[in-house]
């Protein structure tokens, strides 16, 4: 049995393909990291790219890179569902599971989405 929240942060028990709470977290966690470094990481790239740094000043900012955790870099960051935290088959531009947006679309809940037929 697996816990899913939903969008009024009420826990529901679900026995669907949900995805581990720890997993959820483990994005949360890098989301916020990465928030928190974002500007450090930003402004030690933008000296490293500046023709006027010496060899000296380059190797110390490359040090202070490397001093940051991997988990606030962005390329750590993983698409998941919205509703089920699935992190496969996600589209970007509805954040849904493939499954989860086809149940959706069947239901009508997506406006402007249309099953194809030819």
């Amino acid at each position: 049995m697996r816990r899913q929240w939903s969008y009024l942060n009420n826990l529901t028990f679900h026995l669907n393909n949900m995805a581990k709470l720890s997993m959820i977290e483990r994005e949360k966690k890098r989301e916020r990291l990465n928030k928190k470094y974002l500007s450090k990481i930003k402004m030690i790239k933008d000296k490293l790219r500046d023709s006027k740094t010496s060899d000296e000043e380059a190797t110390e900012l490359r040090l202070r890179l490397q001093k940051i955790p991997l988990n606030a870099l962005s390329v750590r960051k993983r698409n998941r569902c919205a509703l089920t935290g699935r992190p496969r088959g996600v589209y970007r531009k509805f954040t849904l599971g493939r499954t989860k947006l086809r149940e959706m679309a069947m239901a009508g809940l997506i406006p402007g989405l249309t099953k194809a037929s030819w």
